[in-house]
């Protein structure tokens, strides 16, 4: 008696779980109420992320840039075209501080386009995006050729970002 006893309070509870009902689907779901909050004026607006989109491995480079820089400028991003390759130490602890979201106070309103160097050379060269060192960072003009101004290279090691950080920034504000 006891074990049935404690058998009902342990499956009763149970039970009523597996009768709840399920989530509703689209079609059959009231409409939520929408709730607002008051924002004060001191209230910050959250914060942007630096985006860092990678380039199709085919394509014409001036229709990619083109038809990114479209989405970038709808979204209120300015777009850079980026140039790096996996073997490039600079560039990987660019693309790691990208990640971590250590730049996103500096560069939270930008958009980075990434091309491999390997896979894409020839036809970024093409576009007019050319350099002697990587990473490249360049700002795409709006026909997506390259528009000349540009920042190339780092240094490797702990302060490549710290190298590469202040240099993308004067090439924006130029």
């Amino acid at each position: 008696m006891r074990q049935s006893l404690a058998a009902l309070f342990v499956l009763a509870p149970l039970a009523t779980l597996l009768t709840l009902p399920g989530c509703k689907t689209q079609a059959d779901a009231a409409p939520e109420p929408v709730t607002t909050t008051a924002t004060s004026a001191t209230a910050k607006p959250p914060a942007r992320k630096l985006l860092l989109t990678e380039a199709p491995a085919e394509g014409d480079v001036e229709d990619i840039v083109r038809g990114t820089l479209s989405q970038a400028a709808a979204d209120g991003r300015r777009l850079v075209v980026y140039v790096g390759a996996k073997w490039c130490e600079p560039c990987q602890r660019f693309h790691h501080a990208a990640e971590r979201g250590e730049l996103d106070g500096v560069f939270g309103d930008l958009q980075i386009l990434v091309f491999d160097l390997d896979r894409d050379n020839e036809r970024l060269a093409s576009a007019g995006y050319v350099s002697k060192l990587i990473p490249l960072f360049a700002l795409p003009g709006p026909d997506g050729r390259a528009s000349g101004k540009q920042v190339e290279g780092g240094i490797k090691g702990e302060g490549a970002v710290g190298n590469i950080a202040p240099r993308l920034k004067q090439m924006l504000l130029d």
